[in-house]
């Protein structure tokens, strides 16, 4: 095992060798590494050349070849060159392979760690990695670092993502945006460097902290997007590279920060326009102010104003500032209550209310673009406390997907609120917990019945497909009411600790179930018609 350097002592300078197949990549994978701080010598040598003796290099970077136009590694390539023999070109390893061996998935839209990666794989992209690391495993000694880098940004590259960017046209999925990581070359031999520098026997992913929105980085790029529907997307690629232009596969780097002290210098959206100033940053989820604007002026607001007719009382209760949680009761089984509610808050008071989105939702095209581009968050323990770390509004409906199916018979009665996660977000991040009260959206799509079809069930992962008067196609403009109740205040919380306590936990939990049921039936008892009426005036006196 090569022995790393005491703290304060001169780095150790080494002589590396950089392995990969014939192309651009590895010429320019050296010329980064050239063009660091690193003191070690670099040279290349060709995968299908004959291996150098050892001891040829002190270290190796395999870097491992992608057929051209694919997301998948030449195994046989890799396979053929230690069949020669060339393992014995280095006595210290550094493969890089692909974050791609993490399979992309509408359940999976978070920062996946590198134990995250689900075995056996079940898209031929990510069985390919794991054959990949298999193979490199069985034929290197240990120290093994297996590095994990995004879609590599490179304007030469032969890989699909790098062809995309560099395009005049791509052609994309219709009615998906999935948000991903790029990487600069640099910075990949940034990676490269720390890896050989502090030997660690181990997988690492190398990846900027922040996503990008697929279209934004086209559009950054100055590449035209030509949308496909996805059966016939799945006809001109390779088996399993669709899914990876569908839905995200978004790595967490902190391993090889803690780690190795690598951090990417350049965003993900920077390095789609290698590495100049994008401008604002973007959003990790795809969250678009533009956007929300345009649809605030637009059909947001036609249905709010229009169609819906919405009252709210109690939007003084929303912090102008810093984080809350908004916790609220969903019915309809389409997400327009929380969409109102988001126009509504941006409208009045320019803030963006982060609503947690069923991931099933994600499954579905036109939907993904539509709730990410107005800020909506996968339902994902990760992604709800960067909501709340970052100081933005967290919108929750706690009794998730069967709230929003609940017949309409049921349907102004709270059922279970499951794990209370909004509780123990506000007692971790000290915020306050507001609920709100919508009564109207129930009658949208009114559920009259169910149908227990299994092939529906299977592919929507909806409990039931819903019977409603108009078969959820056109919504009901039934009248509207909204009120967001008063606050739990951070005053009010439990200390820090109580987070662990389930008791305490469940308590306020119940607290705010009954606060929104007691609103619920008092507003339901003023109600006197479905589709007309205020029940926010005082009644008129009787003469």
């Amino acid at each position: 095992m090569t022995a790393e350097p005491s703290p304060g002592a001169p780095p150790v300078r080494r002589s590396v060798l950089v392995i990969a197949g014939p192309g651009e990549p590895a010429q320019r994978l050296r010329t980064a590494l050239d063009a660091g701080d690193s003191v070690n010598e670099y040279r290349l040598l060709r995968l299908d050349a004959e291996p150098v003796q050892q001891p040829a290099a002190d270290a190796a970077v395999l870097l491992t070849p992608i057929l051209r136009r694919r997301l998948t590694p030449d195994l046989d390539l890799v396979e053929r060159f230690f069949d020669r023999g060339g393992a014995a070109a280095a006595r210290q390893w550094t493969v890089v392979a692909s974050a791609t061996i993490g399979e992309p998935g509408y359940r999976k839209s978070g920062m996946i760690g590198e134990e995250s990666v689900s075995q056996p794989a079940t898209n031929p992209v990510a069985r390919a990695w794991t054959a990949l690391e298999d193979l490199v495993r069985d034929a290197l000694p240990p120290p093994l670092t297996i590095l994990r880098p995004a879609a590599l940004a490179d304007a030469e590259g032969e890989d699909l993502f790098s062809q995309l960017l560099s395009a005049k046209v791509a052609t994309v999925v219709a009615g998906f945006n999935p948000t991903l990581q790029l990487l600069t070359v640099t910075d990949l031999a940034a990676a490269v460097s720390h890896a050989i520098e502090q030997p660690r026997d181990g997988v690492f992913n190398v990846a900027p902290a922040a996503a990008v929105p697929l279209h934004r980085a086209l559009e950054l790029a100055g590449t035209a997007r030509l949308p496909l529907p996805g059966p016939l997307h799945r006809l001109l690629r390779p088996a399993g590279e669709t899914a990876y232009l569908r839905y995200p596969w978004t790595v967490s780097g902190d391993r090889i920060r803690q780690r190795l002290g690598f951090i990417p210098k350049t965003s993900s959206a920077a390095a789609a326009v290698g590495g100049a100033d994008p401008g604002p940053p973007d959003d990790d989820w795809g969250m678009d102010r533009g956007y929300i604007a345009a649809k605030s002026r637009g059909i947001l607001r036609f249905l709010h104003d229009r169609w819906w007719r919405v009252e709210t009382r109690g939007l003084e209760h929303i912090p102008r500032v810093g984080g809350a949680v908004l916790v609220g009761v969903h019915r309809g089984h389409q997400p327009w209550d929380g969409a109102m509610v988001l126009h509504l808050v941006y409208r009045e008071l320019g803030r963006v209310v982060r609503f947690l989105t069923h991931p099933t939702l994600l499954k579905f095209p036109f939907i993904t673009p539509f709730m990410g581009g107005l800020g909506g968050v996968p339902a994902f323990q990760g992604n709800a406390d960067k909501v709340l770390a970052d100081g933005h509004l967290l919108g929750i409906f706690p009794e998730g997907i069967r709230g929003a199916f609940r017949l309409y018979h049921d349907v102004y009665r709270l059922g279970s609120f499951g794990r209370h996660d909004f509780v123990k977000l506000a007692l971790r991040y000290r915020v306050p917990i507001i609920p709100f009260v919508t009564v109207g959206s129930a009658e949208v799509f009114p559920i009259l019945g169910k149908i227990h079809w299994r092939w529906w069930r299977r592919w929507s992962e909806w409990p039931f497909l819903p019977i409603t008067p108009t078969m959820s196609l056109i919504p009901l403009p039934s009248k509207w009411h909204t009120l967001f109740l008063e606050p739990i205040d951070v005053d009010e919380l439990p200390p820090p600790s109580a987070v662990d306590d389930a008791a305490t936990v469940s308590e306020l939990s119940r607290e705010v179930k009954r606060r929104l049921q007691k609103a619920m039936d008092e507003m339901r008892r003023r109600r006197r018609s479905i589709w007309y009426g205020s029940i926010f005036e005082p009644p008129s006196e009787s003469r």
